[in-house]
């Protein structure tokens, strides 16, 4: 195994460490989680289903087979999470920005792990061009 794959599994496996802490602490309902959610205008009553939603896109992100199918899913869950924090008017570098530095983790850890994702996703196509 090369050293850029080990690197985005570690990546791949920080993110997800972060994703599942964040889940669990919103299923299991925990002080900290309930105050800071309603601080952001969230019903208490939306902690748990939002805990079970991130904890679903950290399984897919998880299993190497909806790894990319997870990135996607968590990538527009993080976005609520800026949005969030921006409406609210928390610190723009600590917490509204927070979604895309965990989103850039995430995403960099997808690259590492699979690198023809990447070439294939930014492959010159068009005329004259030769699809491989």
């Amino acid at each position: 195994m090369n050293w850029k794959r080990r690197i985005g599994i570690g990546l791949s496996a920080l993110a997800t460490l972060f994703l599942v802490l964040d889940g669990v602490g919103k299923v299991l309902q925990m002080e900290p989680v309930l105050r800071s959610t309603q601080d952001l205008g969230w019903p208490v009553s939306a902690v748990v289903p939002l805990g079970v939603l991130v904890l679903l896109g950290a399984a897919l992100y998880a299993v190497p087979r909806t790894t990319v199918l997870g990135a996607i899913y968590l990538s527009a869950f993080l976005g609520g999470a800026v949005a969030t924090h921006y409406r609210v008017g928390s610190p723009l570098a600590t917490h509204v920005l927070f979604g895309i530095y965990v989103g850039c983790v995430m995403w960099a850890g997808v690259v590492l792990r699979y690198p023809a994702l990447f070439k294939a996703a930014f492959a010159k196509s068009g005329p004259g061009t030769v699809a491989r």
